[in-house]
C-alpha cells in the first residue's frame, strides 16, 4: 500500500466516524442532544393515565415529557381519550393544538394524548412551549413510520385525531378533520366515545 492510499483510506475512516458521530439517532436526537432543557421549558403533562386501554397495549413510544418509553395503551388509560397526531411543519396542527389544550382545561373533558411525528423532538418541544399546550406528548419517530402511526393506520394528512373508547375501541374523527374550536372537540368527543 503507497503512503497516498494510506492517507486516503485514514481520510476515509475518519470522514465515515463524523458521519456517524453526527447522524441523528431512529427517535431524531443526535448523539448527546441534552433535551433537559427543552423539556423543562414545555413542562408537558406526564404521559401515562392509569389502568391501560385495551386495543393500543404494547405499542411503545416515547414520551416527551421524560423521555421514558411508555405502552400507549397506559398513556390512554381507560378512556375516553382523545390522541391527535401532529408535525412541527404541519400549519393545520399549529391551530389545533391549542384548541385541544383549552378543551382539556374543560371540567369534565376527557384525556387528551397528543402524538408528534415526522419532526424532531427538540422541535416538537420547541413548538409545544411557543403554543403553550402542556398536554402529554409521545414521539412516534421523524421517519415515515412509526408503531404509533401503524397502529392507528394515520393517513398522510395531518392532523389526524381519534377517540378511545372506555372500551378501548379505536375511532378516526373524520367529521370534522381539523378541530378549529372546544365546542366542535368537545361534540366529536362525544359522538365518537359513544
Amino acid at each position: 500500500m503507497t503512503t497516498a492510499t494510506k492517507w486516503a483510506v485514514a481520510v476515509g475512516v475518519l470522514l465515515l466516524a463524523v458521519i456517524v458521530a453526527v447522524l441523528p439517532n431512529r427517535d431524531g436526537t443526535t448523539p448527546g442532544e441534552d433535551l433537559g432543557p427543552a423539556r423543562a421549558k414545555a413542562a408537558l403533562a406526564a404521559c401515562t393515565a392509569g389502568s391501560p386501554g385495551q386495543a393500543l397495549a404494547g405499542v411503545r413510544a416515547d414520551c416527551l415529557g421524560d423521555g421514558g418509553q411508555v405502552d400507549l395503551a397506559a398513556a390512554v388509560g381507560s378512556g375516553p381519550t382523545l390522541v391527535n397526531i401532529w408535525a412541527t411543519w404541519c400549519q393545520p396542527c399549529r391551530t389545533e393544538l391549542p384548541v385541544l389544550a383549552a378543551y382539556a382545561a374543560e371540567p369534565g373533558a376527557a384525556r387528551v394524548l397528543t402524538v408528534q411525528v415526522a419532526s424532531s423532538p427538540s422541535d416538537g418541544l420547541e413548538l409545544l412551549a411557543e403554543l403553550g399546550v402542556r398536554l402529554p406528548a409521545v414521539y412516534d419517530g421523524d421517519g415515515q413510520t412509526g408503531p404509533v402511526r401503524g397502529a392507528l393506520k394515520v393517513p398522510p394528512a395531518l392532523p389526524a385525531s381519534y377517540v378511545v373508547t372506555p372500551g378501548g375501541e379505536v375511532r378516526f374523527i373524520d367529521n370534522p378533520r381539523l378541530l378549529a374550536d372546544v365546542a366542535q372537540v368537545r361534540e366529536a368527543v362525544a359522538r365518537y366515545a359513544a
